[in-house]
């Protein structure tokens, strides 16, 4: 179907199946070149209001562009869409840098605290927090006891390595 498939996905990973499944689509019938909404929803079967949603949404992540006209005959204005496959690894690349950013300062909040933990596993805090609730979980009441969270520190460095070397999907954010 679609060559760059995989990136394709990674972009739409967080969208519900049916939504993924029609982006597919609707990116199905852009791979020709420009298309109007309505040609869409005529050739896929799908309601133009769902079309023009997903059409908008593809667009705010870089996916699709669209040029706007205006008909002669009735003076209202047509969106023609394009698919932007050249634009897909661009996209990816800075999603991943936004990911590692965000991974960098949950990396130096774990490396620059202590922290307790709940024996239920209810509540995990740092050092001061667990001062302020005299060592008792605020939840359920047991005692804060330390963790050592240096698996937590690997997994976070190695997803950090991860996405450094244009990961895909493959590991949980």
């Amino acid at each position: 179907m679609l060559e760059k498939h995989g990136i394709i996905d990674e972009l739409l990973e967080d969208l519900s199946e049916e939504e993924k499944k029609n982006s597919l689509l609707i990116i199905k019938c852009l791979e020709n070149g420009l298309t109007t909404d309505e040609e869409i929803a005529e050739n896929i079967d799908i309601k133009l209001n769902k079309v023009r949603k997903i059409l908008y949404m593809l667009y705010d992540r870089g996916i699709v562009s669209y040029r706007r006209s205006k008909d002669p005959k009735t003076q209202w204005y047509r969106y023609s869409w394009k698919f932007e496959p050249e634009k897909l690894e661009r996209i990816i690349k800075r999603k991943h840098e936004k990911i590692v950013r965000s991974l960098e300062k949950t990396l130096e909040f774990e490396k620059n605290n202590i922290f307790f933990e709940c024996e239920n596993g209810d509540f995990r805090c740092t050092f001061e927090e667990a001062m302020e609730y005299n060592f008792h979980c605020p939840k359920c009441n047991s005692k804060l006891e330390y963790i050592d969270n240096s698996e937590i520190i690997n997994e976070i460095e190695r997803k950090i390595n991860f996405y450094r070397n244009n990961g895909s999907n493959n590991v949980e954010e």
